[in-house]
């Protein structure tokens, strides 16, 4: 991984540049379009870019979470979407947009965080299939990709229940 590349905040003026690399990384607009909603909305909680010496290469959208489970609230975001420019995928950039991700998640006070991922990638960062609380995704995804990482320890015990979106997931 190149060293110059660092991660940080979204600024004004991004937002251009944030679609491009949606767009590359997932060959349609359907990701892209869901950060402009997200952003729109005033729906983005944390979104972070990583940039290199060329600009924005990769990006990462943290949004509010709903888990409908019976007890007190639980503070939840989702993860995604997350993007890396193909040129630089596989070099540690998507990592890193990831561990920063989740530091600043659990620098806001948020107890999980839940992706919709390939199920061979999020565990490292510490992700386990919902299932495994007790908590099933919305969207009708199989089991495996739809993961929760617990931030704050013993945050999902004995809950069980469905995890909701914002509408701006809701593309249709």
């Amino acid at each position: 991984m190149s060293t110059s590349v660092h991660v940080r905040h979204e600024r004004p003026g991004d937002e251009e540049a944030i679609a491009r690399v949606h767009e590359r990384a997932f060959g349609q607009l359907t990701e892209s379009r869901i950060v402009a909603a997200v952003r729109q909305a005033g729906r983005a909680v944390i979104s972070l870019v990583a940039v290199d010496a060329s600009g924005i290469v990769g990006h990462i959208l943290f949004t509010a979470l709903a888990v409908d489970s019976p007890g007190p609230p639980i503070s939840a975001l989702a993860l995604g979407p997350m993007a890396v420019l193909p040129e630089v995928q596989r070099r540690g950039v998507g990592s890193r947009l990831v561990a920063a991700g989740l530091e600043t998640c659990a620098l806001t006070g948020c107890q999980a965080v839940a992706v919709i991922g390939h199920p061979s990638y999020y565990p490292r960062f510490g992700f386990r299939p919902g299932a495994s609380y007790g908590l099933r995704c919305e969207f009708a995804v199989p089991e495996d990709v739809f993961m929760i990482a617990e931030l704050t320890a013993d945050a999902l015990t004995g809950r069980a229940g469905i995890v909701r979106y914002t509408r701006e997931f809701r593309m249709d």
